[in-house]
C-alpha cells in the first residue's frame, strides 16, 4: 500500500508555525533596532561629551533582548501606564492648593539668592528666544522642557557617572514639591565641570545654559548640582541626611580636642595645578598640614569606607582647592565647622556667593601657598575663639541650605528664567517624557536606594520670598567687599612674613 499523502491541516498549523516564529523574530530585530536608538538618562546609545571625554558606559549586566525590551518599557510606555492610572489633582484642586499656600506669610530667602537676578542679567533686555535655545544646544548635554508640569528630557550626550539621572530626579522633586506652581520653560544643560560661554566669545549673543557652576569670565547660569540627591558612586547621601552625618562626626569632639592642623585629601591629578603645588605641603611641623592623595581605584574596592565625610572633620582647618574646575566638596568641607581655608576659587556654584571671606571662611592665597595655608593655621591656633566662631558660621551657612532651600532656589530661578522667554516652550519630536516611575525603572538598584530616599514630597509652605531685584551697584559693591578683605589678609601674611624675616 501506498504512503498516505500529508494532511492539509498539518501543513497549514506548519505554515502557521513558521510564520510566527519567522515574526517573532522580524518583532526581536525590530524591537532591537528601536531600542538600539533610544537614548536614555541612564545613558544607553550616548556618547561621552565631546568637550570633556570620560570613558563611556558599559551595560553588559543584561542580554541584548532583555535590554531591549527594558529600554522601551522604561522609556515609552511607563510614564502613560503611570500617568494613566495617577490621580491627577484638577485645576480647582490645584488653584485651591496654591491659594493656602500663598495665604501664608513666606520665610525670606537668603541673601545671596539675588544672585538669581545677576545671572540672568545679560537675558533682561533681549529676552530669551528660541533661537537662543537652538544655539546653546551646540554646547548642551540635554534639554529639558517643563509643560504643565510634566517633564521631557531631549538626550544629546551621556554624564559622567550618574550626574544626569540625579538632576532629572532633582528637577521631579521640584515639580512634586510645588505641584501646578513651575512654570512652563525650555533649558539647555551640560553636566561637566568646565563652563564654556565665554563672556567675551559670546557677548554679541550671550547663550542660555545650565551648569553646576560659572565664573565672572562666564555667562553659565549656575544650578544645584547632582549630589544634593545623592552620589552613588561614592557612597555620599542626600543632602539633608549628609549635611546631618557630617554634623554629627564633627561634635565628636571639641575645637580644643580637634587636630591643630590644615587636612585636605583629595585627587591631585585632575588636571589642577593647584592641587599638585599642594602636595607639597604635607608636612605638619613645617606647613602645619596634613595632605593626603585619594587613591580612588583602591578606595572604590572598599566602598569609599576611609572616606567617610562624617569622619573627615577631627582637624581645626580644612583645606578647598578646586579640582578640574569647581568641586562638589566644598559644601561638605564647609558643614564640618573647622577653619575653611578656601584657596583662591575661580569658580562659584549657586550657594558659593554667599561666602564671605573671614566670616564663614579664610582666604589662603595660590602665591606662596604653602606659607600661606601655614600663617592661616598659626593665626587659628592662636586665636582660637576666632577661628572656631568662623568655622561655626561656615557650618551654619550650610545649614541653611536646606533641601527647602534647594528647591526654593530652582523655582526661583526656573521661574525668573521663564519670565524672559519670549516663547511658548514645545517638547521636541526627539524628546521623552520623564517621570519617577520611568526613572526608576531604569535605574540599578543602588541608585534606586538612594533616588527613594531623596524623594520630596508636596511642601506645607510656600516657597521663600525672593527680595526684588536690588540696584545696579549692588553686585559690584558685594565683589568689591569681599575683595577688599581678601587683600587685607594678604597684607596681614606679607607683615608676618617680613616680621620673621628681621
Amino acid at each position: 500500500m501506498g504512503k498516505h499523502p500529508r494532511s492539509p491541516s498539518y501543513l497549514f498549523f506548519s505554515v502557521v508555525a513558521l510564520s510566527f516564529l519567522s515574526l517573532t523574530a522580524l518583532l526581536i530585530h525590530k524591537v532591537d533596532n528601536f531600542a538600539s536608538q533610544t537614548k536614555t538618562v541612564v545613558g544607553h546609545n550616548l556618547e561621552p561629551t565631546p568637550w570633556h571625554f570620560f570613558p563611556p558606559k558599559n551595560f553588559t549586566d543584561e542580554s541584548r533582548q532583555a535590554l531591549a525590551f527594558k529600554i522601551i518599557q522604561c522609556a515609552y510606555l511607563t510614564c502613560r501606564y503611570a500617568t494613566a492610572n495617577d490621580a491627577v489633582a484638577s485645576e480647582d484642586q490645584l488653584k485651591e492648593r496654591q491659594r493656602l499656600l500663598f495665604s501664608q506669610t513666606p520665610e525670606t530667602c537668603p541673601e545671596f539668592f539675588k544672585f538669581i537676578y545677576r545671572d540672568l542679567e545679560p537675558w533682561a533686555e533681549t529676552r530669551i528666544s528660541n533661537y537662543h535655545i537652538m544655539q546653546a544646544k551646540q554646547h548642551a548635554a540635554f534639554r529639558v522642557v517643563i509643560v504643565e508640569g510634566r517633564l521631557y528630557v531631549d538626550l544629546y550626550y551621556a554624564c559622567v557617572q550618574s550626574r544626569l539621572m540625579f538632576t532629572v530626579w532633582g528637577l521631579l522633586q521640584l515639580l512634586k514639591r510645588y505641584p501646578g506652581m513651575v512654570p512652563d520653560v525650555d533649558m539647555m544643560f551640560d553636566c561637566m565641570d568646565k563652563p564654556t560661554i565665554d563672556r567675551n566669545e559670546h557677548a554679541s549673543f550671550p547663550l542660555p545654559l545650565f551648569r553646576y557652576c560659572t565664573t565672572e569670565a562666564h555667562f553659565d547660569i549656575p544650578f544645584p548640582d547632582w549630589s544634593f540627591w545623592g552620589w552613588p558612586e561614592t557612597n555620599v547621601e542626600a543632602w539633608d541626611e549628609q549635611f546631618k552625618d557630617i554634623k554629627h562626626g564633627s561634635q565628636a569632639q571639641s575645637w580644643v580636642q580637634k587636630i591643630p592642623r590644615a587636612f585636605w585629601k583629595g585627587n591631585p591629578d585632575v588636571e589642577a595645578p593647584i592641587r599638585l603645588e599642594l602636595m607639597n605641603c604635607n608636612h605638619p611641623r613645617k606647613w602645619g598640614a596634613q595632605i593626603i592623595r585619594q587613591n580612588w581605584t583602591e578606595e572604590a574596592k572598599s566602598g569609599f569606607e576611609q572616606s567617610k565625610l562624617s569622619n573627615q572633620c577631627t582637624h581645626r582647618y580644612k583645606i578647598y582647592a578646586e579640582g578640574y574646575a569647581w568641586s562638589v566638596s566644598l559644601k561638605y568641607i564647609l558643614s564640618c565647622g573647622s577653619l575653611p581655608l578656601l584657596i583662591s576659587p575661580q569658580y562659584e556654584d549657586f550657594f558659593s556667593r554667599g561666602l564671605i571671606p573671614k566670616l564663614n571662611y579664610w582666604p589662603v592665597s595660590p602665591i606662596d601657598l604653602c606659607r600661606s595655608i601655614k600663617f592661616a593655621v598659626d593665626w587659628g591656633n592662636t586665636n582660637p575663639s576666632e577661628a572656631e566662631a568662623i568655622g561655626r558660621r561656615g557650618q551654619q551657612l550650610m545649614e541653611s541650605i536646606s533641601m527647602d532651600r534647594v528647591y526654593d532656589y530652582m523655582f526661583h530661578l526656573i521661574s525668573e528664567y521663564a519670565k524672559l522667554q519670549d516663547f511658548k516652550p514645545i517638547p521636541p519630536p526627539s524628546a521623552q517624557e520623564v517621570c519617577e516611575e520611568s526613572l526608576l525603572c531604569l535605574a540599578e538598584p543602588k541608585q534606586k536606594e538612594f533616588l527613594r530616599k531623596a524623594a520630596a514630597s508636596i511642601s506645607p509652605n510656600p516657597p521663600c520670598s525672593l527680595a526684588k531685584r536690588p540696584s545696579s551697584n549692588f553686585f559690584n559693591t558685594w565683589i568689591e567687599q569681599k575683595k577688599k578683605i581678601i587683600e587685607l589678609t594678604k597684607q596681614m601674611e606679607t607683615k608676618n612674613a617680613v616680621r620673621r624675616m628681621m
